[in-house]
């Protein structure tokens, strides 16, 4: 043992030196004195001499960390060590991690009672290495006197120090957005993508999982104009003890003075998946025509009375105001599209999880949602015209439906709506973009929107398509009527999904302010003169109403863990869970969902939960998880990320055969799901 020696004599909230040969170690005070409040910032700090190295509380191939022995202090409790981020270094072709030079360990305690002496007893055992390694054991003591707290000249390096220990990301930027295992044995692969606000500089990656595997340097590939980093982290060889998918860890992400450490659960994903990618041209087609079949997705149906009734009041006009029109849709989708990728990229470079449709899962974009349907329902029925400026109205005069701005807003409004569906080529394309740069987000969002305005754009090029369509009349009122129907029930659609998220009251609040708004509007020309001012004041109060309720609403949904009935039984589900099932030899069958896709619910209903599937869904050795997306989960959001996907429905099946998952169609027929079943068995 090496005694706590004085190399010079303690100073005011120092213990002595322990000096050894390989640099000197003492115990440090933040304050003079517990203060009232008996809490105490402490610091164990080590000085060492050149080329000399001291490890992480994860050492790596080899050595081990400082173990500390509060044993024999007096009015001390619960000393907490906390660890600077690491260094990774090479000691005879053996990956470690730890200090050099100086480092100071951050240490918080408690004096119990605070009127009292602090006698702070700690024996330090670590094992230092250069050429050679040399365990070490250090006695030091540390007295601090009760009374008033004054900061001492070891605050600021505590300080220094604690910044340096790595918190959850957010103050620096740095995102975990995925943890993927590949392969197996000993050719198991870790692959972590971390997104960061600013480019990386020198980006590294340490792994904690003793009772999993040790990990060796990991192989870093830089995007995004180097704001996303991938890291490839190979096993060491023979130390992997069982299967990395599914089994918890946790990762310490070091960028110079930036760090965070997070915990995760990785998903097995297959390296050919990983490795192969169209590309930026080949993907702009995939986006085009998955735009296109965006037109056709049950999302989508519920505005197809805005289109429907776009086409019908053409009839017996002029071709300029046709072309004017359309292209007044075209152009609102497209920019909608537009400020979608923009949105993306800012939430992304803030280190928010991003994904297609989540809007949905915030309760006040679900109440803003019912507050304009409820308008444009009222409007289609003649309740009210939404007034606009004269130099907007078509040539030849007309109402708010034949101006250029309403039909740049129904443009919009259609792909607000169409967001929480996912068509096929859709999903797509959204991962790729999702999972590169600015560049082409902006680009495949494009390409997204084009195809989406196609029919419009197409009406525009031949404007005689609408032109043929009956001359408008008194028929077109009852047509108004029925397709206000069709919004007034897309809006009771959003207020269930609304009374999941933020409760019944909430979703009773809104529906019942929108109710009041619309019959207010409706029956303002039996009001007295003096009183119809008041109506549109009447109005915003109820809608502002409406809009509020969700911030004061309690969810009231399901659980995560509840378990549905219907034709299947469902098990809620879980990473762990399903790399279990998997090594039980079971068939799993996982379905992600939510209460706001439309598309999820018709796969559900036309495939998932009837005829065979069903059966086989419910027979032994088979295991049906629920992934319900609903609200915020990024668990689920990892887990969609880890096959490039952004957007539900989503829907894979795993098995002995196939333990990395077989990703199926965003809308699976009954052959591919039972396909894909045997596949994995």
């Amino acid at each position: 043992m090496l005694a706590g020696a004085a190399a010079s004599a303690a100073e005011t909230g120092a213990s002595d030196w322990g000096t050894g040969e390989s640099g000197k170690v003492r115990l440090i005070s933040a304050a003079t004195t517990p203060g009232e409040t008996g809490q105490l910032r402490l610091g164990l700090q080590f000085k060492l001499e050149p080329g000399w190295k001291i490890y992480w509380r994860t050492p790596g191939d080899a050595g081990y960390p400082p173990k500390l022995d509060w044993g024999g202090s007096d009015n001390l409790a619960n000393p907490q060590t906390h660890w600077p981020a690491p260094h990774r270094f090479v000691l005879s072709g053996l990956q470690n991690y730890g200090y050099v030079g100086e480092v100071i360990l951050p240490l918080d305690a408690k004096a119990p009672d605070a009127a009292r002496p602090v006698a702070a007893h700690l024996v330090v055992d670590f094992l230092a290495c250069s050429q050679i390694c040399v365990p070490q054991k250090v006695e030091l003591r540390l007295d601090l006197s009760p009374g008033p707290a004054q900061p001492t000249a070891f605050a600021h390096d505590i300080g220094r120090f604690a910044a340096l220990v790595p918190g959850d990301g957010r103050r620096h930027g740095l995102t975990l957005d995925s943890a993927q295992a590949m392969g197996g044995g000993d050719g198991s692969v870790l692959r972590l993508s971390v997104s960061s606000q600013a480019p990386f500089d020198t980006p590294d990656a340490f792994v904690e999982a003793e009772d999993v595997a040790a990990f060796g340097q990991p192989r870093i590939s830089l995007s995004d104009g180097g704001r996303r980093a991938v890291f490839e982290i190979p096993i060491s060889p023979g130390s992997l003890q069982k299967p990395l998918a599914g089994a918890p860890m946790s990762v310490t992400v070091t960028d110079g003075l930036r760090a965070f450490e997070t915990t995760m659960v990785p998903v097995a994903v297959a390296a050919a998946a990983i490795d192969t990618s169209p590309g930026l041209g080949a993907m702009l087609l995939v986006a085009l025509l998955g735009g296109l079949i965006l037109n056709l997705m049950p999302c989508v149906l519920p505005v197809l009375s805005i289109k429907v009734l776009g086409v019908l009041g053409h009839g017996g006009g002029e071709r300029a105001h046709v072309r004017a029109s359309f292209i007044a849709s075209a152009t609102g989708i497209i920019a909608s599209f537009l400020a979608l990728a923009i949105l993306a990229i800012g939430l992304r470079q803030a280190g928010a999880a991003v994904g297609w449709g989540i809007q949905f899962q915030q309760p006040v974009f679900l109440a803003l949602m019912v507050v304009v349907l409820a308008l444009f329902a009222a409007n289609l029925w003649g309740v009210f015209e939404i007034p606009m400026p004269a130099f907007l109205f078509s040539r030849g005069g007309g109402t708010a439906h034949h101006t250029v701005l309403g039909h740049f807003l129904s443009g919009a409004f259609a792909t607000l709506l169409a967001t929480p569906c996912s068509a096929p080529f859709l999903g797509t394309a959204i991962g790729f973009a999702l999972a590169r740069g600015p560049w082409e987000i902006v680009s495949i969002f494009s390409a997204l929107g084009l195809g989406m305005a196609a029919p419009f754009l197409a009406v525009a090029v031949w404007p005689d398509a609408a032109l043929k369509m009956p001359k408008p009349g008194r028929w077109m009122i009852g047509v108004r009527k029925a397709l206000g129907l069709a919004l007034a029930g897309t809006g009771l659609w959003l207020l269930s999904v609304l009374m999941v998220q933020a409760g019944v009251l909430a979703a009773l609040i809104t529906g019942g302010a929108m109710a009041g708004a619309v019959g207010i509007l409706a029956l303002r020309h039996l009001l007295p003169s003096a009183a119809r001012p008041a109506v549109g004041a009447c109005v915003v109060a109820l809608a502002g109403l409406a809009l509020a309720a969700p911030f004061h609403g309690t969810a009231e949904g399901n659980p995560q863990g509840q378990v549905s009935g219907g034709a299947v039984n469902w098990e809620p589900f879980d990473p762990m869970t399903l790399a279990r099932l998997i090594s039980d030899g079971k068939v799993v069958f996982v379905d992600v969902t939510a209460d706001w896709c439309i598309t999820c619910k018709v796969n559900k209903a036309a495939v998932i939960e009837r005829g065979e599937v069903a059966k086989r869904l419910s027979s032994p050795g088979v295991v049906a998880l629920r992934a319900d997306w609903t609200k915020p989960d990024e668990g689920i959001s990892r887990y969609l990320a880890s096959f490039g996907r952004y957007g539900i429905p989503f829907n894979a099946v795993y098995g002995p055969s196939a333990p990395d998952g077989i990703a199926l169609p965003e809308l699976p027929g009954e052959a591919d799901i039972l396909a894909a079943m045997d596949k994995a068995r």
